[in-house]
């Protein structure tokens, strides 16, 4: 028996390394699976904020171009109303499986601009679907339009932790408007 109480010891030495190595290799696993998980659930997020802003733009465009059509914009390829009224309402239509993912996943903050930016949009696809002639009207719209835009891409690099971006007002040569 005394063999066995000098090697206890040893032995209480081995099972507390054991339970030790354990609990450490268990911690860092579910570090590791908290790690990845965060960065999974970002990508969603950076996935969703993206598909929502692709889908708003889609609005966008196709209102520069009945803008054409109507004289307040100076896109090189207008768009008769009657022409664009399926594609402005398959790009909404788009646009709400999008805007869902967005409230399922989105940060308060960047819902809300989201919510800014396409009151905006649904402000420009209004004023066209009056049939105005009135460029300046129009281009405080866009200007509005940008600003908000603008205002949800900060919010979404803000809430992916990413450094501030291009405001996305690109300076063209002399001559073109836009």
């Amino acid at each position: 028996m005394s063999a066995f109480i000098q090697q206890l010891p040893a032995l209480l030495g081995v099972v507390i390394g054991a339970l030790g190595s354990y609990v450490a290799i268990m911690r860092g696993d579910r570090a590791r699976f908290r790690r990845e998980q965060a960065a999974r659930w970002e990508e969603r997020r950076l996935a969703v904020y993206s598909d929502y802003a692709r889908s708003l733009k889609k609005s966008v465009t196709l209102t520069h171009r009945v803008a054409a059509h109507l004289g307040n914009d100076p896109h090189p390829h207008p768009l008769s109303p009657g022409e664009a009224a399926p594609l402005l309402a398959a790009a909404s239509d788009a646009r709400d499986p999008s805007g869902e993912a967005l409230l399922m996943l989105g940060s308060r903050d960047v819902v809300q601009k989201a919510r800014e930016w396409v009151v905006v949009v649904l402000e420009m696809e209004s004023f066209l679907r009056e049939h105005r002639r009135a460029p300046d009207t129009w281009a405080a719209l866009l200007a509005k339009q940008r600003t908000a835009r603008e205002a949800y891409y900060a919010s979404v690099r803000e809430d992916l932790e990413l450094s501030p971006g291009h405001s996305g007002l690109w300076e063209l040569p002399p001559g073109r408007d836009r």
